[in-house]
């Protein structure tokens, strides 16, 4: 079984040094352990919240998505954890640049910032109950879903392009036009 208290230690020693570079790491899988990020972004041990957000942010420092799963990795273990959605959630937003040309900064759960362009996207799924959830993608396949106050705020700011002939209504960051849904389809997008 691993050590988790080892793998936070070595968490630690790497972001003394700048993000650990976990896409270059390819230790042996020792297995899945029972760590979840629930859906609303809270991470748990066993069932428990991890209460500290200290450790929450050195855990989320050496997650990883792999094609077939999430796993926390080091440079001599690696484990699976199970994400109930994405593993992060984005908690605020900044627009940032000029009125015509917009930079959506924004900060997650975790304190990462990433400001949505060609390669931190925005991506906004299809609810069933017609709305639609929005997020961004911060590093590696890992994605942060906007809050219900950064959702307001990205409804707020939409403005409608036509995309392929068809009038779509999304934002625009750093020069790219993320559409959200067809204008025609939207009424009330909440």
């Amino acid at each position: 079984m691993p050590d988790l208290s080892a793998m936070a230690e070595i968490a630690a020693r790497a972001a003394r040094k700048g993000p650990p570079p976990v896409h270059l790491w390819n230790p042996p899988f020792c297995g899945a352990i029972d760590m979840r990020i629930a859906a609303d972004g809270a991470w748990l041990y066993q069932g428990t919240p991890i209460g500290r957000p200290a450790m929450v942010r050195l855990f989320a420092s050496i997650l990883r998505k792999d094609p077939e799963r999430y796993v926390l990795v080091t440079p001599a273990e690696m484990v699976e954890i199970a994400v109930e959605d994405a593993p992060f959630l984005a908690v605020a937003m900044e627009q940032r640049g000029e009125p015509g040309d917009p930079a959506l900064s924004f900060r997650t759960n975790v304190d990462d910032e990433v400001i949505a362009g060609a390669d931190h996207p925005l991506r906004f799924e299809q609810e069933a109950t017609g709305g639609f959830r929005p997020y961004v993608l911060v590093r590696g396949g890992l994605w942060a879903k906007a809050t219900r106050s950064v959702y307001f705020e990205l409804v707020d700011m939409a403005e409608t392009q036509v995309v392929g002939g068809v009038g779509m209504l999304g934002v625009r960051s750093s020069g790219v036009f993320f559409p959200m849904a067809a204008a025609s389809e939207i009424g009330d997008p909440g």
